[in-house]
């Protein structure tokens, strides 16, 4: 009996897309999503958010149609359904870090964003660049 694991993502993307071209073949397109989980803390009554980033990669032939690069630009609004995969990798210091990671097999756009909206950042606690790293593309 066959098995279906699917994982189902709406978020906003982190960063505009990366292009990466593997073995002249194969292209990934690289963009960090994320997804926000809100709730009503119960002991104080204060609104939380945790924002988890999902790296997502939508692979492509080498010849096919890039135009979904034109959509995907920080801020976006996206929905999203793939395979999920978690990986983990240890950086040059010996510090090992995890990644969840999205094989994008279906992209909805959702909302685009403005040049003016998409100089804002995401994350109001800093530079997005401190809380995604490349090193997982």
């Amino acid at each position: 009996m066959a098995t279906v694991f699917e994982t189902h993502l709406i978020g906003n993307l982190g960063k505009d897309a990366l292009l990466k071209t593997l073995d002249g073949q194969a292209i990934a397109i690289n963009f960090p999503v994320a997804h926000n989980q809100n709730w009503k803390d119960k002991r104080t009554g204060q609104l939380k958010t945790k924002t988890t980033w999902i790296n997502c990669t939508i692979w492509k032939q080498e010849g096919a149609n890039l135009r979904i690069l034109d959509f995907l630009k920080k801020g976006t609004l996206v929905e999203l359904t793939g395979t999920t995969i978690a990986k983990a990798y240890q950086l040059e210091d010996g510090t090992i870090r995890a990644e969840v990671r999205l094989n994008v097999s279906k992209t909805n756009i959702l909302r685009t964003v403005s040049k003016e909206e998409n100089s804002n950042d995401l994350n109001e606690d800093g530079d997005l660049d401190d809380v995604f790293s490349d090193e997982g593309f």
